[in-house]
């Protein structure tokens, strides 16, 4: 990869752990890229590596932040002691490597950061990757999302709904908006295409945790209304989550046994996404959505929910994807679905067209973006001005 228009700096991470979900795949991706970059890269985390779903690259410095089990500790007393000594130690941790920029990857990670580096010469980035009004988040976090936002260098959305949502609820926040890079080419096995069994030639997919957030329920519904007028199509919902076996039940109910799958969690999903006839996006809400990047980046023509931010940043309506509205109907879904299922032309022009995301969200495309935070945000130091 070619190297950056800057000179070499040191990105210190924050995160909570490894294990899975779309900010810690960001976060391993953008330090594999910084990396390369001829940056050094340190990565801050609580959970420690037995609990990782993605690997670090070779020369990511890796630093576990918990190490007692006090850090823990459950009830609100100790859940304050916890907080504090937790920042007390990442205030160490950042005095001892002197990173230029800290960059804390969701929104409490983003808080401790700005805590913890208050004072010191670097520069704090926080990141917000789920829409704000979607978290659920306790009342003493709120409150400090306000009083630290104000207090980082920038403060991060992936969408700009988010970013105006942040604008109107914490004034002072110096915003930017950066999406995140699609996946692409995604790995391709012969072990994960013989996992790819579908009970119908055609193959409608759904890639997402088992969540009610997700609104898997609708999608289940919305296919059971449109499956007796497309008998050679079958749906697929891939990962997993609570809502199992609430999912399994409402297919039992509908008989739909052999038509809808619910395989589980894969580390084969670009051959799902190529085998795929349609992919939809059944949320209540998104972030941006990684798993719809990585579908249109396949080829796959796309169904979805026009929900708080995300896919109405990625969708060219009827020019690569079709949005659906109102959220969570499920017959405003199925009507979406029978229109596409019954249309291989109209699915052949959005395949066409939703490739268009492998420049649009391009690594190199938003690694600029990135770096032209990092010039302005340095730039303020090096001027002596405020965040």
């Amino acid at each position: 990869m070619t190297r950056l228009p800057d000179s070499s700096l040191h990105i210190l991470i924050v995160i909570y752990s490894l294990r899975g979900g779309g900010a810690e795949r960001v976060a391993v991706d953008l330090s594999r890229e910084w990396l390369q970059a001829g940056h050094r890269v340190t990565l801050v985390s609580r959970m420690d590596d037995s609990h990782d779903a993605y690997a670090l690259a070779p020369g990511v410095k890796r630093i576990i932040l918990d190490h007692d089990a006090a850090s823990r500790a459950t009830g609100a007393w100790h859940g304050l002691v916890a907080l504090v000594r937790r920042i007390a130690r990442l205030r160490a941790i950042i005095r001892q490597e002197c990173p230029d920029i800290v960059l804390g990857m969701m929104s409490t990670s983003s808080m401790l950061a700005i805590l913890a580096a208050r004072g010191l010469p670097c520069k704090v980035i926080a990141t917000e990757h789920t829409h704000p009004p979607a978290q659920r988040m306790g009342r003493l976090w709120r409150w400090l999302r306000r009083k630290t936002y104000p207090h980082a260098a920038a403060v991060v959305a992936l969408t700009r709904d988010t970013a105006s949502w942040l604008r109107e609820q914490i004034p002072g926040a110096q915003l930017a908006v950066i999406p995140n890079a699609v996946h692409w080419p995604l790995p391709m096995t012969d072990a994960g295409r013989a996992e790819v069994h579908a009970s119908r030639p055609n193959l409608l997919l759904g890639v997402g945790r088992l969540h009610p957030i997700k609104g898997f329920d609708v999608l289940v519904e919305a296919f059971a209304r449109v499956a007796d007028r497309h008998p050679d199509w079958c749906l697929t919902i891939l990962g997993e989550g609570p809502q199992r076996r609430t999912l399994e039940q409402q297919i039992d109910h509908h008989g739909l046994q052999d038509r809808i799958s619910l395989p589980g969690r894969t580390d084969h999903v670009g051959d799902w996404y190529a085998r795929a006839q349609l992919y939809v996006l059944s949320s209540h809400t998104e972030g941006l959505s990684n798993t719809l990047l990585e579908a249109m980046a396949s080829g796959c023509p796309v169904v979805a929910f026009d929900c708080e931010t995300g896919p109405r940043e990625i969708i060219r309506p009827d020019l690569d994807g079709r949005m659906v509205l109102p959220v969570g109907d499920a017959a405003a879904l199925a009507d979406a679905l029978d229109t596409l299922m019954a249309s291989p032309e109209m699915r052949a022009q959005f395949s066409e067209q939703a490739i268009d995301v492998r420049e649009r969200f391009a690594m190199p495309r938003i690694l600029a973006q990135w770096q032209a935070l990092f010039d302005q945000v340095l730039k303020r130091r090096t001027s002596g001005g405020k965040a």
